[in-house]
C-alpha cells in the first residue's frame, strides 16, 4: 500500500479538520506525519481485500489467496482440500486468518483391527494328603487358551499415535496345569457315611466312605465358595465359579457336577450372579436360586430378591418369584431354606416368612428388628428347618437396655417357630448374630424320632460381628445344651454352618459334625465331644455332607 508524502508546512500553517482550522507547531507536524505514515502502511486488510495464506497438508505446502476475514475451513475449501471427520488443524477450523498465516492440517484416521492372542495357562499346586510328603503328581496338563482382541488404532498422517483394546472375546479358556504335592499327615483315617464334599484352594473335593478316600471333582481353581451344596443323595454338587468378566459386569456363574463320575464334567446351569442362595428343590432334579445385579460400588451388587428354578437335565431357568424391594436393607438381599417336604421359607433383614411357590408371593411370619451395621453390608437372620418340616430355627435381633435403640442392639437370640401351633419362642439367649442353627437328621431314640440342634455361640456376646465362636449342641427344645469344640483355652472357630453326618456310625455315642477350623476339616462326635482332625493343609474354606 502506498504512502503519500505531505507538503512542507511552515510554522504558521494550520490544518483543517471537519471545517475547523487547527494551528500547528513544527514538532506537532513531524509527529502527525510519522503517525499517519505508520498507520497507513501497517493497517489490517479490510473486508473485500485479498490475503495470502500457506496450507501444509498431505505432505506438501500450497499458497492460497482468500478474502480477508476468512476462516481456516474457508481457506481449505478454496484450496480444494476436504478435511475428514477426525482431522484437526492448527489453528482450529473456526479461526479467522490474517495475511501470511500458515495452516497445518493433520489427517487423523481411526482403524479397528482384531488379533488372536494366546492366553497362557497357569500352574496350580495342590497339596494332597493322600500322597507321601514331597511326592508330586500331574493331575491335569495345562493348555493355553485363545482370545480375540479388537484394537482401536489412531493414525495421524499415517503414523500410529495410540492403540487401545476395546473388546475381548475368549475363544478358548486356558486350562490350568495342576500338580499335586504330597502332604501326607499322620491323621488316622476315619470311616464316614455318605459323601463329604469340601472346597480347598478353589477346587472341589469329595471323601467317600473314608477320610482316606479323597478325589478331586472340579479342578478349575476358580470356585468362589458362595454356593457349595450337595444334592440330598450326595450324587451331585452345585457350586459357583468366579466370572471371567469384570466383577462390575458379572460376579459368578452357577454350575453342577456329578460326584460319582470318575472323570466329572461340570455343566453350566445358565445362571449367573448368584450370591446369597442356591439349593436343591426336594424330590426333584432342579435347583432354585436367587440373583443380584452387579454394581461397581460396595458391596458390589444390588439384590433382585427373586427366585428361579432350573433343571440339571437341561432347559432354561424359570422364574418362581418376581424381583422385589426385599424390605428394609433389601439392596443386600434375601436367603431361603427348603424343608424336607418342599416348603420354602425366606429370611431377610427385617423378618422371616414362607414363599407361596405357586402364587409367587411372600407370606410373612415374623417381623425382626433389622440391624443397622453402619456399613455396606446387612445382616440376614440365619434360618433352617427341623427334619420334621414343622419347626423353623432362626436367629432374632434381641432388644438392648435403654438408651440403645433396637437397630443398634448387639444382642441376638436363637429362636424357633412351630408351623402347627404358630408359637414362637426364644431357645437360647445371646448366641450371636452368626449362630447358624443346624438340625441333625432325625433318629429313633426308643420313644420316637428325635433330633439335635448344632449351633455356634459367640465368645464375645456384645461383639458377635467380629467375635469367634464355639460349636454347641442341644436337644430340639433347647435342653441339654453343651459346648463341643474347640476347648475354652484355644481360639474359636470362624462363623460357618456345621454339617451333620447323614447316618450314625457304630461305636459312637453321637453323630459326627463336620466343621472347618484354622483351614482344616475336623469331625466332632456330638455325644462324647471327641474331636478328630482330618486334614492339615489349611486350605479348606467350605464343606457339605450328605
Amino acid at each position: 500500500m502506498l504512502c503519500h508524502p505531505l507538503r512542507q508546512l511552515s510554522p504558521s500553517t494550520s490544518l483543517r479538520a471537519n471545517g475547523i482550522r487547527i494551528p500547528t507547531h513544527p514538532n506537532l507536524i513531524l509527529f502527525l506525519v510519522a503517525f499517519l505514515a505508520l498507520t497507513s502502511s501497517c493497517r489490517s486488510p479490510q473486508t473485500g481485500e485479498e490475503i495470502i495464506v500457506t496450507i501444509h497438508a498431505d505432505g506438501s505446502d500450497r499458497n492460497v489467496s482468500v478474502t480477508a476475514g476468512s476462516t481456516v475451513t474457508q481457506a481449505l475449501q478454496a484450496a480444494g482440500i476436504a478435511p475428514g471427520q477426525l482431522d484437526r488443524s492448527e489453528p482450529p477450523f473456526y479461526a479467522v486468518l490474517n495475511n501470511n498465516d500458515t495452516i497445518t492440517l493433520t489427517r487423523v484416521d481411526e482403524v479397528f483391527e482384531t488379533e488372536q492372542v494366546t492366553i497362557p495357562f497357569e500352574r496350580q499346586i495342590v497339596r494332597n494328603e493322600t500322597l507321601p510328603e514331597g511326592e508330586t503328581r500331574l493331575v491335569q496338563a495345562g493348555a493355553n487358551g485363545q482370545e480375540e482382541v479388537t484394537y482401536r488404532r489412531i493414525l495421524e498422517d499415517d503414523v500410529e499415535v495410540s492403540k487401545t483394546a476395546v473388546k475381548t472375546v475368549v475363544l478358548t479358556e486356558a486350562l490350568p496345569e495342576i500338580v499335586m504335592v504330597g502332604a501326607q499327615s499322620s491323621f488316622t483315617p476315619l470311616n464316614i457315611p455318605g459323601t463329604l464334599a469340601y472346597l480347598a484352594g478353589g477346587n472341589a473335593w469329595i471323601m467317600d466312605g473314608s477320610t482316606a478316600n479323597r478325589r478331586i471333582i472340579v479342578s478349575t481353581g476358580d470356585l468362589d465358595g458362595r454356593i457349595f451344596k450337595l444334592s440330598p443323595n450326595g450324587e451331585y454338587l452345585i457350586f459357583t465359579r468366579k466370572s471371567k468378566k469384570p466383577a462390575s459386569e458379572e460376579i459368578n456363574t452357577l454350575w453342577v457336577v456329578r460326584t460319582k463320575n470318575l472323570e466329572p464334567k461340570p455343566l453350566w446351569l445358565q445362571a449367573y450372579n448368584v450370591v446369597h442362595f442356591a439349593e436343591w428343590i426336594p424330590g426333584t432334579n432342579s435347583v432354585a436360586y436367587s440373583t443380584v445385579e452387579p454394581r461397581s460400588a460396595a458391596p458390589g451388587w444390588q439384590a433382585n430378591n427373586d427366585l428361579y428354578r432350573v433343571s440339571i437335565t437341561g432347559g432354561s431357568p424359570r422364574k418362581m418369584l418376581e424381583a422385589n424391594s426385599g424390605g428394609v436393607y433389601g439392596w443386600w438381599g434375601m436367603s431361603f431354606a427348603y424343608s424336607a417336604d418342599g416348603v420354602l421359607a425366606y429370611s431377610r433383614p427385617d423378618g422371616i416368612g414362607l414363599v407361596d411357590q405357586d402364587g409367587g408371593y411372600l407370606k410373612p411370619l415374623l417381623d425382626i428388628t433389622p440391624l443397622n451395621t453402619h456399613s455396606d453390608w446387612a445382616w440376614i437372620p440365619p434360618l433352617s428347618w427341623g427334619p420334621d418340616g414343622n419347626t423353623l430355627y432362626y436367629v432374632t435381633h434381641a432388644p438392648a437396655p435403654a438408651p440403645v435403640s433396637g437397630e443398634e442392639s448387639p444382642f441376638f437370640d436363637l429362636s424357633a417357630s412351630s408351623l402347627e401351633s404358630g408359637a414362637a419362642v426364644s431357645i437360647v439367649d445371646s448366641t450371636g448374630m452368626f449362630s447358624y442353627p443346624t438340625p441333625s437328621p432325625s433318629r429313633w431314640d426308643g420313644k420316637g424320632r428325635n433330633y439335635q440342634i448344632a449351633y455356634l455361640q459367640s465368645i464375645f456376646i456384645e461383639q458377635s460381628e467380629t467375635s469367634r465362636y464355639r460349636l454347641m449342641v442341644m436337644d430340639r427344645d433347647g435342653s441339654n445344651g453343651k459346648a463341643l469344640f474347640p476347648p475354652t483355652d484355644t481360639n474359636g472357630i470362624e462363623p460357618q454352618s456345621p454339617a451333620w453326618s447323614p447316618e450314625p456310625l457304630e461305636g459312637q455315642t453321637g453323630d459326627f459334625i463336620a466343621i472347618t477350623y484354622q483351614g482344616n476339616l475336623w469331625l466332632i462326635d456330638s455325644g462324647s465331644g471327641k474331636a478328630f482332625q482330618v486334614t492339615g493343609d489349611g486350605l479348606i474354606t467350605g464343606i457339605d455332607w450328605r
